[in-house]
Order: structure tokens, then sequence, then C-alpha cells
């Protein structure tokens, strides 16, 4: 762990650091002391330094640079005569022989800063929360990383975030990386509750309790006893409720409703709301002292089209998903993808779980493009393919439309048209010329009762734009 690093002095003469050894011993600083010669093997235990203290002489400059250079992970702080050095990238600060606590408290800062925030050490997270949280986003990657940093410890954390952001998603992920993986993970929504019924389902009741307790009950409290208990929609509990919680959050004590004796709560909470906690405060509506009490470690979720470069993964994510689930893939091309990229969100991921399951219901194991989208999430313009037909098949499904008709339907409900196939000639008919004298006849009509426009009269006659025109054009008929 980088709080257990110690501090590397390096010293041509091994060392005149008085002061700054007095300095760090009265800030309760490890460190250890070497001279330049031996100092290169220690800097390849470069897990084992927080900083590194060079100061010499002008004759060991390019020494000097030489073990600079040799350890890029660590952050260095020179001597003043060492300045020409401080352009090299981690070097971060120089010190001269005034050097007082506040001025060596600032360079050390700096280092922890150069430690934090290395690239690789950003980008470090458990393969368990990339699986869960998905997304490379700056935002998810900072999602991540606090749940990591307060996981492993049993402080109150409040999840911040609009609806469909995935709360309770990361409160189960600092549950299962916590001390308490092992025990419950207890849901409650303190919105989905009347509040008159809240507190004995938090707390239990005894039997006889109020009308209707015909036995005694545990309490989610009691139910995530050595696990977590996640409140969620906390901004929606009533005033009196939040008083009670308080006292549990502060004594961690608690009583089941009817009951004097006091249960002692091994319980770690987390809350998490889509309100601004801060304007009920103000407005009287929350209490600021509970607010306090659950704040202690805020994880804000953020919104989808915070983060739209994280979709495709997202999506391919949740495919993945359904078809772990047994049901049916589907894909999107690339426009697809870019015009959902264009979405707003307001439903944020949940929205795009509906999304992704309703189109594999739609288009199973197939490919979908932006015409096949809902038209709410059509918001880029491509060319749209209409296929053309042989005219055999034309053919074939107006002879099926002519021809078919419903079992049920009786002789005297049939169409004319049927009727007028049913009663052949004894001399017979031209079956071609006869079907294409009909179809220019119910297209001509079609056509007069949609005042010419094309696109009408193709509903109306249950075919497409494109091959009501084709059939125009066959049959030599204006538009």
């Amino acid at each position: 762990m980088q709080t257990n690093r110690r501090i590397l002095l390096i010293d041509s003469s091994t060392g005149d650091f008085s002061t700054l050894k007095t300095v760090l011993q009265f800030m309760g600083e490890d460190f250890d002391s070497v001279d330049v010669s031996g100092a290169s093997e220690l800097l390849n235990q470069h897990q084992s330094w927080k900083a590194v203290l060079l100061s010499t002489d002008h004759t060991d400059f390019d020494t000097c640079q030489q073990l600079i250079t040799q350890a890029p992970e660590l952050p260095f702080i020179v001597d003043q005569r060492l300045s020409d050095l401080t352009g090299l990238a981690n070097v971060v600060a120089a010190f001269d022989s005034e050097i007082n606590h506040s001025g060596f408290t600032q360079a050390l800062h700096r280092c922890e800063l150069y430690l934090r925030n290395k690239p690789n050490q950003k980008l470090k997270t458990s393969k368990d929360l990339q699986h869960t949280l998905v997304g490379h986003s700056h935002e998810m990657q900072v999602v991540r990383k606090l749940i990591e940093q307060v996981a492993p410890t049993d402080a109150n954390v409040l999840v911040l975030g609009e609806s469909g952001t995935g709360k309770e998603v990361v409160a189960q992920s600092i549950h299962r990386l916590s001390k308490r993986a092992k025990g419950p993970f207890v849901p409650v929504n303190c919105g989905a509750i009347p509040g008159e019924l809240l507190e004995s389902e938090l707390f239990g009741h005894e039997k006889g309790a109020f009308t209707g307790a015909i036995s005694a009950r545990k309490g989610r409290f009691e139910l995530a006893q050595g696990g977590t208990l996640f409140l969620d929609e906390i901004g929606d509990m009533p005033l009196q409720m939040q008083v009670k919680l308080l006292r549990v959050l502060q004594e961690r004590v608690f009583e089941r409703v009817g009951s004097a004796l006091q249960i002692k709560s091994d319980v770690r909470v987390i809350a998490a709301t889509h309100r601004e906690l801060e304007n009920l405060v103000a407005e009287g509506k929350f209490r600021e002292d509970l607010f306090y009490r659950l704040n202690v470690f805020p994880v804000e979720t953020p919104a989808l089209r915070e983060r739209r470069e994280d979709l495709p993964q997202l999506i391919s994510e949740l495919v993945k998903r359904l078809t772990e689930q047994g049901m049916d893939s589907v894909k999107l091309t690339d426009n697809a993808i870019q015009s959902l990229m264009e979405h707003k969100w307001a439903g944020n991921v949940r929205e795009l779980a509906n999304l992704i399951e309703r189109l594999s219901i739609l288009y199973p194991n197939q490919l979908v493009d932006v015409a096949e989208l809902p038209k709410k999430y059509q918001h880029i313009e491509v060319d749209t393919f209409e296929p053309e037909y042989p005219e055999a098949i034309l053919e074939r499904e107006a002879l099926n439309d002519l021809f078919s008709f419903s079992e049920d339907e009786e002789d005297e409900e049939m169409s004319d048209a049927t009727q007028m196939i049913v009663e052949l000639p004894e001399e017979g008919i031209n079956l071609k010329e006869y079907l294409a004298e009909m179809e220019i006849d119910l297209i001509n009509q079609a056509l007069q009762a949609q005042d010419g426009v094309v696109a009408r009269a193709a509903e109306m006659l249950g075919m497409r734009r494109t091959t009501l025109v084709e059939k125009m054009r066959k049959y030599g008929l204006n538009q």
C-alpha cells in the first residue's frame, strides 16, 4: 500500500541531511539514507518508496540524472544545486538549506499526486468491477476507483444519481468487495413502502404490537446483520422515520415495534437517492444531521448522456447478458449505434437495457439498422434500402391476396372479386390478363381515394411505395 511506503534520502557523502531528518522525524515519516553509489539498487525497489530526496554537489550531476531517469515510477525532490534537473518529468520540486516544515509538506504532496495519478494507477480496477460497471469513460473509472477505496471500510456510503444509472449495482459492488461480502445484502425501497409501515419493515415487530401483527417478525436491520442494508430512495423517507434511523446509525442499537428490548446493530448502511438531499434539507424535508451521517462517502453515478462513449461496450454487455438468460441475440450496425449515441437517454442504462431486450424480440439473431429502431431513437439520416422483387414473386403475392380468406368466412361475405374468380366461364379466361386488369383497377381506385398520393395509396393496398411505383411504371399509369 502506498501509505506504508518510505522516503529515500540520497547524498554523495551519505549525508548531511540533519535538517531534513529533523523535519521528517517531526512529521512521523519513515525514511532510509544511502549514498549515490548504493542508490541504484534501492531505486529498483520502487514499490517501497513514496518520494526520493536527492542532494549532491555538481560533480555528480550526470550520475544524478542517470538515477532520476532510471526510476520514472518515482517522484524526486532535488537539491537546489541540481535545479537544471527540474526539467525532468518526475522531478516534482526542489529544496535548499532553508527548507521548513510547510515547504517540505507541499513538496511531499506533489509526490503523492505523482503516484496517485499515474496512468497505470488510474486504470487499475478489479475485473469484477469492470464486468459489473461497464465502461472505459473517465466517469466510470472514477466510480470504480471510489468503490475500491471505500469497500474495505465500514463507512456509510451515499450513492447519488438519476433514476436508471445503476445505484443499486454500485451498492452491491461495494458489498461484494467489503469484509461483509459473506453476509447478506438486504435492499429496501423507502419510497415504495407506506410511511406507517416503514418502521415495522426496518426494525420488525412483536406479536400484537399493532392491529394485524399476528406474529413476531424480523425487520430488515435484523435480516442484514453481519452484512449490508441498502436504503434506496432515502429522500422519500418520512421525517419521523428519519429520526429513528439517525438513532440507529449513532447508537448502533434498535428495538422492534412493541418491544423495549434493544438489539445491537451490526450492519453497514448504504443509502441512495435520485433527489437533491441538500435542497430537501433547505426545505425542511430532510434532517440535516441525518444527511451528514449518511454522506460520509458520496459516490455519484453518471448519467448515460455524460458517458456516451461507453454505449458500444454497454450494448455488447447487455446482449451478452440476454443470451446468458436464454434469449436471442441481436446486433446493431455502426449507424444504429451512432444514432443511439445522439439520444438523450432520460431513463439512462435502464432505458438502454429495455431497448436492447425489445430489439432482441423483434429481430432475433439479426442485424438492426437505424430504420428498425423505434422512431424516438432515429437521430441520424441514412439511406434506407427497400428491396425490389422479381415479377414472379409479385404475381404470386397478388394471387395469394386474391384467393386467401379466413376459413370462418361465409360464402356470402366473400368479396366480389373472389366470387368472380370462383364462377369461371365455360370458355375459360386468360388469368394473367384478368389479374392485370384487376390490379390496374384496384391501383386506380386507391390513387383516386388518396388524391394521387402514392405513399398513402400503397399503404391502402398493403404494399411498399416502391412496389406500387414499379407496378404503375409497368402498367403505364400516371402518378
